[in-house]
């Protein structure tokens, strides 16, 4: 996450005015006048390539992950435009476009490892609306906080108590769960189920996207917010469904900031539950038993069902460069993945350092573990041979699957990084008949 917060004292008298009108230029105050922004403009293109080694496998199927050797890659480009349309609101448009060739047909693995890597990816490149939303924020007093300019950000100052409503075409995790040393796969770790909690179906249609709404109530040192997000009309299917009040995602969030040994730190716990139209694995076991075949979630996707889950996050930092996060998360697991991914519990934690010791302050060098689980529903479903949407070897010999992530960020020029990445997947798709798997990677990443 490249914005930082800085606590301010409240300005008063003619300075309060003119930075509420925004009247005031950048660089013209002192600390007690930050930066206000009108408006701005900002822009990312991100390119990452990876390759597959061969791995062993005694047997596959439609969805497993490929044995042989494979390459990939996926482009990504956005402009992120930003208005102030009066006090306290904020507009925010994002066209984008994306291409990409993905490992396997992104088959295969639970933990996928590009977080760029759209369901809708092709070798055709796609113009989109990935984001338009409006940001209100009320004031409600206590010191202030500067914001600094970055993509959906206008530069300014909030109160540190405040209200802020989020409506619009955006994504879940660019409210809830924004881990400062994990969250970003353009910049930071590239696996799926390091950029968010793993077990977490947030509502999204194949590119990540959704409609909804999220109210967030910072008070000193605690944040509660709440969202209620649109269901793809299909399981990670682009069009999306509309009915609001019958299909839906809802999270709510409860955040701690704290300091340990002098250090800031935040300790978030997430709820979520979905209600849509969702197969249950037991129901598509069941139907098989009676017919004789192969247990199938297309059979039996027929009345409205819910899924619910947790998730409990920690980011810390140890000094100015170096953080460590965490991520614990369960799903009940009855019913197929709607959204995210093929997990059902997951543990997750590791260390993002700067490069300051060695002379590279715009460096990163990042470590990170994930060790991934499913329910029993979806183990037993899985081991008579049916296939879910990402994944399904016609067998299964059931372990966790455990991700390892290293990679180095360098800093080439201003506003240009390029990453090397490694990945070691033990036990893919939960099947310790396959594996493990090396994955090599390069991350090429520009913003301005």
């Amino acid at each position: 996450m490249r914005y930082k917060f800085a606590h301010l004292n409240r300005p008063t008298g003619i300075f309060k005015a003119l930075a509420v009108v925004g009247l005031l230029l950048p660089g013209s105050g002192s600390a007690q006048t930050p930066e206000f922004e009108d408006w701005n403009a900002k822009f990312q293109t991100t390119y990452i390539w990876q390759g597959k080694s061969s791995f062993n496998s005694p047997y596959s199927s439609t969805n497993s992950l490929s044995a042989a050797k494979e390459t990939s890659y996926s482009f990504t480009t956005t402009a992120a435009l930003g208005f102030r349309p009066w006090t306290g609101g904020e507009l925010y448009f994002n066209p984008e476009a994306a291409q990409g060739v993905p490992l396997s047909n992104l088959t295969g693995l639970g933990g996928f490892t590009n977080g760029e890597m759209a369901r809708t990816s092709g070798a055709t490149l796609k113009v989109y609306r990935a984001r338009l939303f409006l940001r209100q924020t009320w004031g409600l007093g206590g010191e202030q906080d500067a914001i600094e300019s970055d993509a959906n950000q206008l530069a300014g100052a909030v109160d540190k108590n405040r209200l802020v409503l989020t409506a619009g075409n955006l994504s879940v995790l660019d409210i809830f769960d924004k881990n400062a040393y994990n969250h970003d796969p353009r910049t930071q770790f590239l696996n799926w189920s390091l950029m968010t909690h793993g077990a977490y179906d947030y509502a999204a249609d194949a590119r990540g996207y959704s409609w909804g709404a999220a109210l967030e109530w910072y008070q000193d040192e605690w944040a509660l917010r709440g969202g209620r997000f649109i269901q793809p009309e299909q399981p990670n299917q682009l069009p999306l469904d509309t009915n609001i009040f019958k299909h839906f995602g809802d999270q709510i969030e409860i955040e701690h900031a704290h300091s340990l040994g002098g250090e800031p730190g935040k300790l978030r716990f997430l709820y979520f539950r979905n209600r849509t139209k969702m197969s249950r694995f037991q129901d598509a076991i069941d139907l098989a038993a009676r017919t004789g075949g192969t247990p199938d979630l297309n059979a039996v996707r027929g009345g409205e069902r819910i899924k619910q889950g947790i998730g409990l996050s920690l980011e810390q930092a140890l000094s100015a460069d170096i953080g460590l996060f965490g991520r614990a998360s369960w799903a009940d697991g009855k019913t197929e993945t709607y959204a995210f991914t093929e997990i059902d519990r997951s543990l997750s934690g590791g260390v993002l350092i700067k490069g300051s010791d060695w002379g590279r302050g715009e460096d990163n060098l990042g470590l990170a573990f994930a060790r991934n689980g499913l329910s029993k529903e979806r183990r037993n479903y899985l081991a008579a041979g049916g296939q879910s949407f990402f994944i399904g070897d016609g067998k299964l010999n059931y372990r966790p699957e455990t991700i390892v992530e290293a990679f180095y960020n360098a800093n080439i020029l201003k506003g240009l990084w390029a990453t090397l990445d490694w990945q070691r997947i033990q036990n893919p798709a939960y099947n310790a008949d396959r594996g493990p798997v090396n994955f090599y990677g390069l991350r090429l990443h520009a913003e301005y």
